[in-house]
This record gives structure tokens, sequence and C-alpha cells, in this order.
């Protein structure tokens, strides 16, 4: 990265605002039309074999790291729900046996689908697997996390808003080359509630198949949008979520939670906290409830790195959405800023959009700041809404440009977070040019509990660096 600069010390206070308005990209792509690819295309195509195993994915199966939950569908009968596995490609020496459901929406009937908690294993190792059924078998890979450990690095790819369009292939693709371990999904997968009747459950399937070639090899951690909410009376389903619920799973009683749609994992050095936007979340639910005591349970001195995902932005200069996160925020960011959460990223506007350091935390509707402030506690949030769907582009930023958003954009696109230790991470936004993956934002992040404190940062002696891009300095 050419634009990095040593600093001395004392730079390290210096915060992600200048109490001015940042940048609006100028950047027109020309983009691929926002329609969903054929299902005929190769990227759907169904695996060899009567039965064939597919839409296979992972995700985090513990609070540590140390289990995997593995996912498929056999289309035509149950077949077998165990995993084979072990840590020489080809010798499997373990194996564990899950359960299997399936359900119809409509009068679409699901295959069955296979839910199976591989646990056990050891950190920062490669597992081979294997699942079957009848003559049809298939194998895949899996890398396990260092352990928890405040200094472990990791590389976290964000996603959210993807679809299945041509645009979506272009933002996986370009995904799986950056070297990213884990994704960190903002929910809205499949856009299959754009369709109706039976041609909902089939774009279910389509999209599981379609992201098959990451989500078979590394976890994604699983967060849900409106659009997995599928609600359509008109068809007599009336139960949220029914789609989304029967095909991914998350490990959410590893974190004392009573729904999957939210939960909090441990991985490397991260503590990552899934919130769901549509779920109620107001004082005395459970969601509120939960957030409250995982927040105690986070240790800064093992896992530095708080991370907050959720679907609906809290802060949003963009027409579309706009204030539609202002409920969650009058509810949590007080809790975000006593805490010092490090980042939030979130999806559903389909842009991308970073802010400064920023809280709204002093107004309390009859006095206080009625605009948000700079605020060395607060978190940097970030809209990653950019995946691809066929819903297209939100290209109209609200004007004048706030003055707590730092940079903004209406690309397709996918984040990184590449945490090197305790102190710093280095964040990339990219765009998706013409099928070019392109660097468009990045900086360096700085930890809010070890790198602004002098006496940690002497006591590990770590340095301190920042990023100097467009005028200002990140933190």
């Amino acid at each position: 990265m050419n634009h990095l600069v040593i600093f001395s010390v004392f730079l390290s206070s210096v915060l992600v605002y200048r109490g001015d308005a940042g940048v609006t990209s100028s950047f027109i792509r020309s983009e691929w039309p926002a329609v969903d690819i054929p299902l005929d295309h190769h990227v759907f195509k169904i695996p060899k074999g009567y039965n064939a195993p597919q839409q296979v994915h992972i995700t985090q199966g513990d609070y540590d790291g140390k289990a995997v939950i593995i996912s498929w569908v056999t289309p035509d009968e149950p077949g077998s729900s165990k995993v084979y596995y072990g840590a020489v490609q080809g010798k499997y020496e373990f194996v564990a046996e899950g359960t299997y459901h399936n359900y119809t929406f409509y009068k679409y009937k699901s295959g069955f689908i296979h839910h199976c908690l591989v646990s056990g294993l050891e950190h920062d190792t490669k597992y081979y697997y294997k699942i079957e059924s009848g003559d049809s078998s298939r194998e895949f890979w899996f890398v396990t996390p260092p352990e928890v450990h405040p200094d472990a690095s990791y590389k976290f790819g964000i996603i959210g808003d993807m679809g299945q369009t041509f645009n979506s292939l272009s933002t996986l693709e370009h995904y799986m080359q950056s070297g990213a371990q884990a994704v960190l999904f903002l929910g809205d997968l499949s856009y299959a509630d754009r369709y109706e009747y039976n041609d909902v459950g089939v774009r279910w399937d389509s999209w599981g198949r379609f992201v098959e070639p990451s989500t078979a090899y590394q976890p994604w951690l699983w967060s849900a949008g409106n659009h997995e909410v599928d609600y359509m009376p008109y068809m007599g389903e009336v139960t949220p979520f029914r789609n989304y619920l029967q095909r991914y799973t998350t490990p959410y009683l590893a974190s004392k939670s009573s729904s999957p749609l939210w939960y909090a994992v441990r991985r490397a050095s991260a503590h990552i906290i899934v919130l769901s936007s549509y779920s109620p979340f107001v004082k005395y639910t459970p969601q509120w409830h939960w957030l409250s005591e995982e927040l105690k349970r986070v240790d800064r001195e093992k896992t530095p790195w708080l991370i907050v995902l959720m679907h609906v932005p809290i802060y949003n200069s963009n027409e579309a959405h706009f204030m539609e996160g202002e409920s969650m925020r009058a509810v949590f960011e007080e809790w975000f800023v006593e805490h010092k959460v490090d980042v939030i990223f979130a999806g559903h506007v389909h842009a991308y959009e970073r802010s400064y350091r920023i809280s709204n935390v002093r107004y309390n509707v009859s006095s206080g700041d009625r605009f948000p402030v700079p605020d060395k506690s607060a978190p940097v949030y970030i809209t990653v809404g950019d995946g691809g769907n066929q819903e297209g582009l939100a290209g109209r930023f609200r004007e004048p440009q706030p003055d707590y958003s730092a940079f903004r954009e209406a690309s397709y696109g996918h984040s990184t977070l590449d945490i090197k230790n305790r102190t710093h991470a280095i964040y990339h936004w990219n765009r998706n040019d013409d099928g070019k993956k392109v660097a468009t934002d990045e900086f360096v992040l700085h930890n809010q509990y070890w790198g602004k404190n002098i006496r940690r940062r002497k006591l590990k002696k770590h340095y301190i660096k920042s990023v100097v891009a467009g005028g200002w300095i990140a933190t």
C-alpha cells in the first residue's frame, strides 16, 4: 500500500473525522443489466450423479471457532446425513452425523436439507471432508481459524445484498480472489422473494448452487435482511424467514441467544455480533436482553476487535432507505459508544458509504446536540449493500453530503478487513469496475481498545500507522 505513512505515537489520537463532509465519488460504472442469470447458465449447474449433494455451505459451529456446521441439499431422497472428515486428503479418520428435513412453501417442496455439526476441531488446521448420497459423493475442504488470541491475524470479506445477477457473479469472483478467509454476510441473499409461487423456492435453490464455489470451502457468517422475510400472504405464506431459517443455520445457542437471527462468535482476534434488523429489538425484547448480556461477555484482552453486523444502516445519506435505521440507532447507539465498538457493517442500501467516527447520543429529544458530532469512542459505520442484486444500484445520494459521511459511491463491490494484530487492521472496499477488481476506498483502522491506549501500546511496543487519503486521516 503506497498510501501508508508511519507516524509518531502522538498521532494515534487523531480521529477519523475532520468535522466536514468527505468525498462523493463521481465514478459512473457501466453495469451489466440488473436481471437474474438464466437458470440454464453453468453457474447454477446441478452436480453429476443421482441425488448428488448440492448447495453446500459451511458456517462457524461454536463460539470460538473449533466447530463448523456443514449444510447441503439432496434433491430426490434423504440419502446420508454423515460427514466424513480428516486432516489428510482422501483419509477420513472421523465421521459426524447430522439431521435432515424438508419443507413446503406454497406448492414448492424442497429437497432434503442436511445440517451436520462437526466439532472438536483443532485451530489453524486444514480439514478435508466428504458428503455422499448412495453412489454420489463430493469432497471439499476448509481451514479452521487460529486460536482466539489478541494478536491473531485474520482476513474477513464483507458482502451484502448479493442476489444472482451477472453483477453478483462479478462480486463473487472478485471476492474469491481476495485471499479472505471467511465472509461476514450482511443480509439479502437470494432475492428469491422477487419471484412468485413455486419460483420462490426454485430461486433459493439456484442461489445455493451459485455461491457454493465459496461457501463450501470457507464459513459465511449469516445475517438476515428484508429479502429473507418472505412474507407473502397472497400465497398463504405468512411465517417470516421461513425459507431462510430452513436452509441457513447459525451457532446461536453457543452465545446463549434464543434465536438464530441474532448471535455472536469469536474468531481469531475478533468478537463478532450479528443483529436482526427485522426482529423486535426495543427495550425488554429478547434481542435487547441478549445484546445487553453479550456486550458484557466481550473481553478485549482476548478479542480486541469488536465488530457488529446488521442489515439496515444506522447512518445513511442515500435517498434509498433514508432513516430506516433510526429506530435501532435510538435503542443501541449508546451501547455501541459505551463499549467502543470498532466498526459496524450494514447492507440494505445498494451503494457504498463509510462514515467518520461520530455519534448522536447527546440528544434526548428535548435537549442536547441535535446532529451527529465527532466522537472518538464511536464506531466507524460502513454500508456494503452493493453485492449486485436485480434491484440495481441506489444512485441518488442526498445533498449536501453530511459532515459525518467520509466517502460514498454507487457501485457494486465487496470489502475486506485484514486484521494484522491487536492495534490495527487494513480495510479495503473493492469496486467491480466492468469486470475488474479495483481498490477504491482503503484505510488503516486502529483498534478502539488497544490502539488508543498509550500504556497498552508501550506495553506491546506496537507501531502506529495511519493512512492519509483524500485529505482525511483514518485511525
